[in-house]
């Protein structure tokens, strides 16, 4: 068994992308996902995603999971035409994977739930498996996401494990370790995300390795339960490029370490 380590672009904010890419590629990672710093939307034209491709495979790096949004609060026909947009993209980009971050208004939940069932065969036809991630609202507990997981019931629908998101949205309430076995069935990826909570406010800006969440456990407990990967870095401490460019790297022996361990 091989899981394999990405990083998403989120660490570069306000990085252009191609330099995103050869940064992340030059510490060492294969696997990129590319979020919102790609400049990519619904409304993106098959050049704008082709072009973020060629930039991604240029340094070397495989785009395999890309973050999309599809807006329901212009009605869920609208929301369904933007998601079946994301999901061209990601097939445009040779992605495997699109992920969304759920939604937080009570009144649009099921919504939600009608858009991911609605559109899981056309991702399935696409070779696009979508995912949701702990990030609050629908998404808060780990019970929520398996909830979700059960509900949808598609093949092409799974849940994308945020352990640094468990803690920070419910302020430390849930913790990851806790039910990591339950959610490891329902997940086919995982974000490498830590968390610290200080005078109550909870801060994912943080390096992995320094704040609250125990990756050898979450990484154990998603093995032990069939979690085959791959994982992303999203966040990591640091105010200058060059110590960001540090802590990615660091954050990838770190976490590459604990794989070891674990299938020794």
């Amino acid at each position: 068994m091989k899981l394999t380590v990405g990083c998403t672009t989120r660490p570069y904010n306000g990085v252009a992308f191609g330099e995103i890419c050869q940064r992340i590629a030059a510490a060492g990672y294969s696997e990129l996902a590319v979020f919102s710093q790609a400049g990519l939307s619904a409304a993106s034209t098959p050049a704008e995603v082709q072009q973020v491709r060629q930039m991604a495979l240029d340094a070397g790096l495989k785009p395999s999971l890309v973050m999309g949004r599809a807006d329901l609060r212009a009605g869920l026909p609208a929301a369904t035409d933007e998601w079946r947009r994301w999901i061209d993209h990601a097939a445009a980009l040779g992605a495997q994977w699109l992920l969304s971050t759920g939604v937080d208004r009570p009144e649009l939940y099921e919504d939600f739930y009608a858009l991911l069932s609605t559109t899981a065969p056309y991702a399935g036809q696409a070779g696009i498996g979508v995912q949701v991630k702990p990030h609050g609202g629908l998404t808060l507990t780990s019970d929520d996401l398996i909830r979700m997981y059960q509900r949808v019931n598609h093949p092409a629908f799974s849940i994308c494990y945020d352990p640094g998101n468990i803690i920070y949205y419910s302020v430390g309430a849930e913790r990851p370790e806790t039910n990591v076995a339950r959610v490891a069935p329902c997940a086919k990826t995982g974000i490498i995300k830590d968390c610290v909570i200080v005078d109550g406010k909870p801060d994912v800006m943080v390096t992995p390795g320094e704040g609250l969440v125990d990756f050898a456990a979450v990484l154990g407990g998603l093995v032990r339960g069939g979690f085959r990967g791959p994982l992303y870095l999203e966040c990591v401490g640091g105010k200058t490029v060059d110590e960001i460019d540090a802590n990615v790297r660091r954050t990838r022996g770190f976490i590459q370490g604990l794989l070891d361990q674990i299938r020794a």
